[in-house]
């Protein structure tokens, strides 16, 4: 047993060592990614782009990542016209950089917004065009919530791609932002899976009244209400209302 303490404190100080320059190197390799999308893959896909106003555009996204910003917040953050950040869109989308998330509609609610919400696809991607941090992060609640809805919109993102049952992904807001779900899936014959995501490690039903609200205005097609956390339990909140920790995504 003293043997296999030793041998366990000597792994842990040799881990310890190596562990600045892995954070050193995973740097260096997203502020290299990001390198590589604006000064190469980007223009290459979208001949005559110009570099240093697609990054600027591209960190004006970062900092609304997983919000729904009006266009023209952007384009004026970015200093660009609306037609040069449509003609930015095409190759970010198609090389996966960046996604739109389009606004859920249905003729049965009304007052339903219509702008799409905008996520940087990588949340550290995100965090390296912004110059972020682990550390800055998580000192600021409103950084820590975009960060986690956006790291669960890439995990959903991927299983939705290999799942077996075809689902498309939405959010639903309400104009007066009176009602808000972050995503919405929807499977074969309309039904749905509301998702709420919280930084939080223990929600209560006060923050999923979103998706009681639309399993009861939608009783027929609402399948289950998630709340996904970054606690470590499973349990029910309400009638097919559930709060999951974010692992349950691969489980």
């Amino acid at each position: 047993m003293a043997r296999l303490t030793a041998e366990a404190w000597a792994w842990s100080i040799e881990a310890a060592k190596w562990r600045p320059v892995r954070r050193r190197a995973r740097k260096v390799w997203l502020n290299s990614y990001v390198e590589q999308t604006v000064l190469r893959d980007a223009p290459f896909a979208a001949q005559g782009r110009d570099p240093k106003r697609l990054r600027t555009y591209l960190q004006a996204i970062a900092s609304k990542t997983s919000s729904i910003p009006a266009h023209k917040t952007l384009y004026d953050t970015a200093s660009i016209t609306r037609v040069t950040a449509l003609s930015y869109d095409h190759p970010l989308e198609s090389l996966f950089v960046t996604e739109q998330v389009p606004a859920w509609s249905t003729n049965r609610l009304t007052r339903l917004g219509r702008t799409a919400k905008r996520y940087v696809v990588e949340p550290a991607i995100a965090a390296s065009l912004l110059r972020l941090d682990g550390r800055t992060i998580v000192r600021d609640a409103t950084l820590v919530g975009s960060i986690v809805d956006t790291f669960v919109a890439a995990q959903l993102r991927s299983e939705i791609g290999v799942a077996d049952t075809d689902f498309s992904m939405f959010h639903l807001r309400r104009d007066d932002g009176s009602k808000e779900i972050d995503l919405l899936l929807e499977g074969p014959g309309g039904q749905l899976v509301a998702i709420g995501i919280k930084a939080h490690a223990a929600p209560d039903l006060g923050m999923a009244r979103h998706l009681c609200w639309l399993r009861d205005s939608l009783p027929d097609r609402f399948t289950v209400g998630v709340v996904f956390h970054t606690g470590p339990r499973s349990y029910v909140l309400n009638d097919r209302i559930w709060a999951l920790p974010i692992s349950a995504i691969w489980a």
